[in-house]
């Protein structure tokens, strides 16, 4: 006889069902009706299993007395209980839909709670949950009430019958993982918790169930048509238009219509006979029309980006002040839409959108990516036994968020193959929503969607996509084109979005896109600074590719986020600024210009000369003017002189307060002229070194000590930059990626062979070999040193030899200063810019300490270059370079910062190292999208350049 045990279980936990006992689906919104919020400190127990622990701890009475304490909303693992879990798209378990680990940690949670004085002793009551991850159980006051899946999808109970006036205690269990993890494989981390509000709402008898705002605008007439559906009838009324009505009754009237640029709402309420609801209500009409997406007649051009909600120390437990700082970012970056990847948003963030401007593609809480890896075999979209937790989740978005006016496109997921399940989501969405298209990037055929979405696609296929070029189905021709994700966001970076950009604007059926993503997902850490993928110890990670925002972690803006805000203003200013005009051109789809204000400035060798507004038309949307600048006086002889146009906002919004700029243009009116030659006096030996002019060099190996009396490392030439994510790559995407290319090839470790050191008659002359160890190829390198008496001069030449496979990181000299701190510099700015993202640098004389030059990417990497500098000053030494140059200066070497996993490996030195590049290879987007455009591409070819050396104050400038 044999006994055989087994580990407790739960066997809901692995239904593919998606719960029991919960309430159909309905629209969230604010009532005179009492609720009572749940938030709060919660008693917590976590177990290492499913079935650990039974069940007792939800009976009356139970002592919870030595269990932690955890916050609600929240995530236990970022409260001190198991660690986080990042992956991309592998799934942190064996992929055996829809079994899930034994060790499946369990968070079980109580709750005690009082009514509150005043609570209505008639009518019924709900309890909703808005977001739990991944699966719970729930009881109250002992008794069971059902479980549900769907983590980011709201859930409720009925339970007004279980109720008491004093000492209720909610109990909830929550599974970290579940059959609905499979659903859930979002390129993010896994956090287990009940992570959005708790709340026990009062149903009054006679009260609102559920209803429908149906607010179209018709762009021909001006007029707005209202319909409220309600499942209880009662009464609306918009004071404001003088409505009221019954519901279901359409009224048409006169009405300013609501977008994105224009986000007017209209206050209005629905009343029953026992509830009164808040409506915010903007009338807009979106449809299909000529293949193209059109809100009240006119297509839209989204300059969008993807946002996963994030904090860096609450993880997804999000509250509305940090939702607004995003909405208020993103406005004042002249992001005009969202893709809420791949999850409705907390239903705060909508209410936000709603009333600041955002153009809203509302995605459902699907992702299937992991089954990418068995060919998608087995993938619960096209396995009949999912598909009604599929339509579950499809119906909890779209009954949840379908009276939001910014919500123009609903989504129904990511990366989650074909299948018949997907299309009975878009039926179904269909069916209940005839106003809005339905978009899925994954149905190639666009058999089940309205809109031809893609990830990632390069330029060149963009463009052949908007001529029409692309092929595909007869229905997929015909539609509009969006890359739902462009220009990934990792570390430094996307290069290339203005080249997007200007393909999007040249055709038609291209109606922009989105960039993955909006913030960096680093989890605030006592020693790493931020932490991500790995460090944690999980058994499978993605690293820092959960690092790929727009705006770091603590929601500063990255170099990233204020190119894309250049790239995607909404007036363009051009001209010839030798001609004094200047043309704006309205950009906006529906705003008119009245609500900026335009001033003009001219610079003289980058510095602000004189200023003035500048008299713009309130041009409509599409129209431009030519305007007038005012005659310059005289400059300079020599100078270097511009215009800079500004657009700025004329008055407050909500969004951004008088004075803010929205868009921008310099225009050259005289080059500069290059620095002068500092020749004239012979180098001579003196012993073991050599003098010229203000420099001393090793009269054996030809290297700089100093310059007058600032202490040198001297320049050599340098190639290697600290490869940036995009350098680096994807894994799939094995012959494009430079970064190991380089690696392989030997650039990191470049040997300096010393040829020749040539004491002329008016140059000190310093030939070189530059070379990778184990290759063929090399770079001949002459330094050429000459002075006059106060300037020493250094002119570099390169010839490269052999057949150079790659294109180079960079190309120019570094060098050491003992000591330096203050910079400054004319040349762009004032931030980072590289070939492919300097569409934000702009010209001018700028100043900043050496550390706040660096850009503080989460994984260290190449940055911090500063584009097209005429000169800089630092650490005693003046620079000007012929031609202009790039410039980046730390306190680190290359080779410490390209060993760096975080910001805290870097340790600042004694030595300050500058790079003075002729060039710089461009930044692509590789990190998950095309590479490198063949234009910003740094070829090894014959170069040369030079560079003028100054002690600061030992002579003229």
């Amino acid at each position: 006889m044999s006994l055989r045990t087994t580990t407790p279980s739960a066997g809901y936990v692995e239904d593919v069902a998606p719960g029991r006992g919960v309430l159909p689906p309905r629209a969230r919104y604010a009532s005179d009706a009492a609720r009572l919020s749940l938030n709060g400190d919660w008693r917590f127990r976590l177990s290492p299993a499913a079935g650990a622990e039974d069940d007792s701890f939800a009976a009356p009475g139970y002592d919870a007395g030595a269990w932690a304490t955890v916050a609600v909303p929240g995530h236990w693992v970022l409260q001190g209980h198991g660690a986080p879990v990042y992956t991309n798209h592998l799934y942190p378990f064996p992929v055996d839909p829809p079994r899930v680990p034994t060790e499946n940690p369990t968070g079980d949670h109580l709750r005690p709670f009082d009514l509150p004085d005043g609570w209505p002793d008639t009518g019924d009551a709900v309890l909703r949950f808005d977001g739990v991850e991944s699966c719970a159980r729930v009881w109250l006051n002992g008794t069971e009430l059902g479980e549900f899946k769907g983590s980011r999808l709201p859930h409720e109970f009925a339970v007004g019958h279980l109720l008491r006036p004093a000492g209720n205690v909610l109990a909830v269990r929550v599974h970290q993982w579940s059959a609905g993890s499979y659903l859930e494989d979002q390129d993010q981390w896994w956090l287990p918790g009940i992570f959005r509000d708790v709340t026990l709402l009062h149903r009054p008898a006679d009260g609102v169930r559920d209803f429908f705002v149906h607010a179209s605008y018709d762009h021909r007439t001006g007029e707005g048509t209202l319909r409220v559906d309600s499942d209880v009838p009662g009464r609306v009324t918009v004071p404001e238009l003088s409505v009221d009505v019954a519901t279901g009754e359409p009224v048409t009237v006169a009405v300013e219509p609501w977008t994105a640029e224009t986000p007017r709402l209209y206050d209005g309420v629905l009343a029953t006979g026992g509830e009164r609801v808040a409506l915010r209500v903007g009338f807009r009409t979106v449809a299909l029309e000529d293949g193209l997406i059109k809100v009240n007649g006119r297509p839209v051009l989204f300059k969008g980006v993807n946002r996963h909600e994030w904090h860096p120390g609450r993880g997804r437990a999000l509250d509305v002040e940090t939702m607004r700082a995003d909405v208020l970012l993103m406005k004042r970056h002249n992001v005009n839409a969202v893709r809420t990847s791949h999850y409705p948003p907390h239903p705060a963030f909508l209410d936000l959108c709603d009333a600041y401007g955002l153009w809203v593609v509302d995605e459902c809480d699907l992702e299937t990516h992991g089954f990418v890896g068995q060919s998608w075999r087995d993938n619960p979209c096209d396995d009949d036994r999912w598909t009604p937790a599929l339509l579950d989740r499809a119906a909890r978005m779209v009954e949840r968020d379908k009276n939001h006016p910014s919500v123009v496109i609903w989504s129904l997921g990511n990366e989650a193959g074909t299948g018949r399940g997907l299309t009975a989501m878009a039926e179904w969405i269909h069916g209940r929503d005839a106003s809005r298209p339905v978009h899925y990037e994954g149905d190639a055929g666009c058999r089940d969607t309205d809109v031809y979405a893609r990830m990632y696609a390069p330029h060149a296929e963009v463009e052949r996509i908007g001529r029409g070029l692309d092929g595909g189905t007869r229905r997929r021709r015909r539609l509009p084109f969006i890359l739902c994700e462009y220009g990934h966001a990792m570390g430094n970076g996307p290069g290339g979005l203005a080249d997007y950009q200007r393909i999007f604007e040249a055709y038609d059926r291209l109606q922009g896109g989105f960039v993955w993503e909006w913030i960096d997902h680093g989890i605030r850490h006592p020693e790493l600074g931020y932490a991500y993928g790995g460090d944690f110890g999980e058994e499978l990670h993605d690293g820092n590719f959960v690092c790929d925002g727009l705006v770091f972690p603590d929601r500063t803006p990255s170099p990233g986020l204020t190119e894309y805000k250049k790239v995607i203003e909404p007036v363009r200013i051009e001209g010839d600024g030798t001609a004094g005009t200047v043309r704006v051109t309205n950009a906006h789809d529906f705003a008119d210009l009245s609500a900026l204000a335009f001033e003009w400035s001219r610079q003289v060798d980058g510095e602000t000369a004189e200023s003035g507004p500048l008299p713009v038309p309130p041009l409509a949307p599409g129209e431009s003017a030519d305007v007038k600048l005012p005659a310059p006086p005289d400059a300079p002889a020599g100078a270097e002189t511009q215009w800079t146009v500004r657009a700025v906002l004329a008055e407050d919004t909500p969004w951004g307060e008088r004075g803010h700029p929205v868009a921008w243009a310099q225009l050259p009116v005289a080059r500069r002229r290059p620095p002068a030659p500092a020749a004239g006096e012979p180098p001579a030996v003196d012993g073991p070194l050599v003098r010229l002019g203000p420099a001393v060099f090793d009269a054996r190996t030809g290297a700089l000590r100093g310059v007058g009396g600032v202490e040198v490392t001297s320049p050599r030439l340098d190639v290697w930059r600290a490869p940036t994510d995009n350098d680096n790559g994807a894994p799939w995407q094995p012959d494009a990626r430079l970064g190991p290319r380089w690696r392989k090839l030997g650039l990191h470790r470049m040997r300096h062979r010393l040829d020749a050191v040539e004491v002329g008659a008016d140059a000190l002359a310093v030939r070189t070999r530059v070379a990778p160890a184990g290759a063929e190829v090399g770079l001949r390198t002459v330094y050429r040193w000459t002075a006059d008496g106060a300037r020493l001069r250094l002119s570099v030449s390169v010839t490269p030899e052999g057949d150079w496979p790659l294109p180079l990181p960079r190309l120019g000299v570094r060098f050491g200063l003992a000591a330096a701190d203050r910079v400054t510099w004319f040349g762009g700015g004032p931030g980072e810019a590289y070939p492919d993202t300097r569409s934000a640098s702009m010209l001018g004389r700028w100043h900043a300490t050496v550390d706040a030059l660096q850009t503080p990417y989460v994984r260290p990497q190449e940055n911090g270059a500063r584009a097209d500098v005429r000169w800089v000053e630092l650490g005693g030494l003046r620079v000007e370079g012929d031609p202009e140059f790039w410039f980046t200066a730390r306190r680190w070497t290359t080779e410490q910062l390209d060993a760096a996993g975080h910001l805290t490996d870097l340790v600042p030195g004694e030595t300050v190292w500058v790079n003075l590049d002729h060039g710089q290879m461009g930044i692509g987007s590789q990190s998950c999208g095309p590479g490198v455009l063949p234009q910003y591409h740094l070829h090894a070819r014959p170069a040369t350049f030079s560079f003028v050396f100054t002690e600061l104050g030992a002579g003229p400038a």
